[in-house]
């Protein structure tokens, strides 16, 4: 009894873990523009964007000197960045049925549009971008920010 226990128990570890690194390689959007010198950074190798190129949480989406690039994620968030800008989503749920409702990103430099998705709407607290210098929290529909090297 106690040694069927013991494998029950490891099976569900290893289910936990299983289903926790493929949520984390999950596709939450694509680039659907991309202009000049528009990247995609996964696990260290850079890629031009172009549209269609898949989107996933820790992808460092970069533009250089004269490059854009528009993202439209899973729950219809709309990103736009502009030139010299690195963006990063670092959370992303999007479950409504199971209201598991999330995006958290770092902007690091350059400026980000963003129009609200369904997450924001229907949880407008589950939205976050951070910044060098703070947190913006969204609690309406659109905003534009832009990090300046200090």
């Amino acid at each position: 009894m106690t040694l069927t226990l013991r494998y029950a128990a490891w099976a569900a570890a290893i289910f936990l873990v299983a289903t926790t690194a493929l949520a984390d390689d999950a596709i939450i959007g694509y680039v659907k523009t991309a202009q000049g010198d528009a990247r995609v950074v996964a696990s260290g190798v850079s890629t031009q964007a172009e549209p269609g190129t898949p989107v996933k949480t820790s992808h460092i989406l970069r533009t250089g000197p004269q490059g854009s690039m528009g993202i439209t994620l899973t729950d219809s968030t709309l990103l736009s960045i502009g030139p010299d800008t690195e963006l990063v989503i670092d959370d992303y749920l999007f479950k409504p049925a199971q209201d598991d409702l999330k995006i958290g990103a770092s902007l690091t430099k350059g400026s980000l549009n963003y129009v609200s998705g369904v997450i924001a709407k229907l949880k407008p607290t589950a939205v976050t971008v951070r910044t060098p210098t703070g947190n913006i929290g969204v609690r309406g529909t659109h905003f534009v920010a832009k990090v300046v090297p200090e």
